[in-house]
């Protein structure tokens, strides 16, 4: 149980918007300089980690949730309406400076992944965040990997072991269903793809 908890927390899935953008920019050719790589990582870790912790701190505070789990639908249904806008600026603001296109669009495939996550609330299922996570970095490491004609296949290997874990994790919880772990999981895969198919045609 003590395992489980601490991969929980370890690879909380506010961290997994940050991790992707550090592939991103250490794995990938250089096209920008170490400057302008600190400042982007800056503001997706104050974004994405910093300001929704602020957040959830605020809606605890008002009562609107119950603690930082969001172990219920309802509890769930405003913080991830904020972060879909919120992936969704970000995408927005990278493709405004224009130096980080395929990233930028990394972030709307999360917006997108997000948005069917809220839809499925309405059918009582609660999509596991932290798969939905570590199928998007997959997912975006995927398409690194076709776009820069790069062979990530030892790092795919290790995320996808890092994905059982979560998933064993999750479940060993008591935190989903089966379903909601392998859901996750697509979501975040598979709205990378789109994405991309999305970039590729601009």
């Amino acid at each position: 149980m003590f395992i489980y908890k601490l991969v929980s927390y370890l690879l909380h899935p506010l961290l997994f918007s940050f991790f992707g953008s550090f592939l991103y920019l250490y794995l990938t050719p250089k096209h920008i300089i170490k400057q302008q790589e600190y400042i982007i990582l800056l503001i997706v870790f104050v974004s994405t980690y910093i300001v929704p912790i602020l957040l959830l701190a605020l809606l605890k505070r008002v009562n609107m949730i119950q603690d930082y789990h969001l172990r219920t639908i309802d509890e769930r249904k405003f913080p991830i309406l904020f972060f879909i806008m919120l992936s969704f600026l970000l995408g927005r603001a990278m493709l405004g400076i224009q130096i980080a296109d395929l990233l930028a669009f990394s972030f709307f495939g999360v917006a997108f992944a997000l948005s069917f996550t809220y839809l499925f609330f309405n059918i009582n299922i609660k999509t596991s965040l932290h798969m939905l996570g570590i199928g998007g970095i997959i997912g975006f490491v995927m398409v690194m990997s076709y776009e820069y004609r790069l062979n990530f296949t030892s790092l795919l290997s290790g995320l996808f072991l890092l994905a059982g874990l979560i998933g064993v994790s999750r479940l060993g919880l008591n935190a989903h269903r089966p379903k909601e772990i392998y859901l996750g999981f697509l979501l975040g895969m598979v709205s990378q793809f789109l994405s991309f198919q999305v970039y590729q045609n601009i």
